[in-house]
């Protein structure tokens, strides 16, 4: 089939680097897309390569023309050219909305439901709600179909490592940290220099941080950290394989610590409202169901922590966790996950019911 995606980069990369993986996936699998986007510059060090039955123009040039299925990510709407040619066409393209990630039980009463939307006649275009979600009852995740078979053979990442000039020593514990600015940086950076930890910095707020709290030499006690340069949606899958622990933020990443298999530390993206603090509540509700309760309760308090749901800023305690019990249950979620449909399956058989 054919698709148009459209999609507004609103603020970070979270918006293109969703959208471009959903293109990749769906041309991966014989899928001719236009990939739509107001702001396309992230694609130059995010998929540097392109990708091969993607092309990408700017949100003006959107058109409908030609399409099977138009998809609006995160309710972005649509250019008026656009709306305009849905009105003029007799044979209208499948209309989806794929929706924000979210543990929340809205999820499963909202996915697969139609969002009406009219004309200025009033006559109907109808759109569908697609959310993405953790239960059979949603959309799924974002999963191409070599992705674990690959990680498998990735093995633990020291040869990649070196290919970037950086050295992991025998006795280090290796974290990646991706992250929005946050009071707790300073905390989680003592909890980390008590025993010998390589810290791998992402361009951005996590690099600013720690320049700022560890200074020019970048290191505190057992800790020693190097800034990384921007990564490629490739390599930073790479980056995420290599580690003990990742520190992640938003969606996308989260999606990619999962299926990393490690544990992870998730920073929501902050709400004016509050309202991340609910997002945080589910996801843990799911991630810690099966897990023992002193593991569920540790990982809840130092999610809490980082999220600044805990009140006063506080450290978050690393020390409190059993990690070989952490990352024995990170693995069985992965896999349990793995089990369910991916979003891209899921979206394709969901047009094909649509058409």
């Amino acid at each position: 089939m054919r698709w148009t995606l459209l999609c507004r980069v609103v603020d970070n990369f979270g918006d293109i680097g969703f959208a471009w993986r959903l293109a990749a996936d769906l041309a991966g699998r014989g899928e001719q897309v236009r990939l739509a986007v107001d702001d396309a510059s992230a694609l130059a060090w995010m998929a540097p390569g392109g990708a091969a039955g993607i092309e990408v123009v700017a949100w003006e040039a959107a058109t409908a023309a030609g399409c099977d299925v138009l998809v609006e990510t995160f309710g972005c709407g649509w250019p008026e050219a656009v709306a305009a040619e849905l009105v003029a066409r007799a044979a209208r393209p499948v209309c989806v909305n794929v929706e924000h990630l979210s543990a929340e039980p809205f999820v499963e009463r909202s996915h697969g439901l139609p969002s009406p939307r009219f004309t200025v006649g009033g006559e109907p275009l109808p759109t569908w709600y697609f959310y993405p979600g953790f239960g059979d009852g949603t959309g799924g995740l974002l999963r191409e179909p070599s992705l674990l078979q690959r990680r498998a053979a990735f093995g633990d990442g020291r040869a990649w490592l070196a290919g970037l000039g950086i050295e992991r020593r025998r006795d280090e514990r290796c974290v990646s940290l991706f992250c929005y600015p946050n009071p707790a940086a300073d905390g989680l950076l003592d909890a980390l220099s008590i025993e010998p930890t390589l810290l791998l910095l992402t361009p951005g707020s996590a690099t600013r941080q720690a320049l700022e709290l560890l200074g020019p030499g970048l290191r505190r006690g057992s800790l020693r950290a190097l800034p990384l340069p921007a990564l490629s949606q490739v390599d930073f899958d790479h980056l995420l394989w290599s580690c003990d622990l990742n520190v992640v933020r938003g969606e996308d990443s989260l999606v990619r610590a999962v299926w990393a298999g490690a544990p992870f530390l998730w920073q929501a993206y902050v709400q004016d409202d509050a309202a991340h603090a609910a997002k945080v509540d589910a996801f843990l509700d799911r991630f810690l169901a099966g897990a023992s309760t002193g593991l569920a309760a540790a990982v809840r308090r130092l999610f809490s922590t980082w999220n600044g749901l805990a009140g006063a800023v506080a450290a978050p305690d690393l020390g409190a966790i059993d990690r070989a019990e952490w990352a024995a249950h990170s693995l069985r979620w992965r896999d349990g996950l793995a089990a369910q449909p991916d979003l891209t399956s899921a979206l394709l058989g969901f047009v094909a019911s649509k058409r």
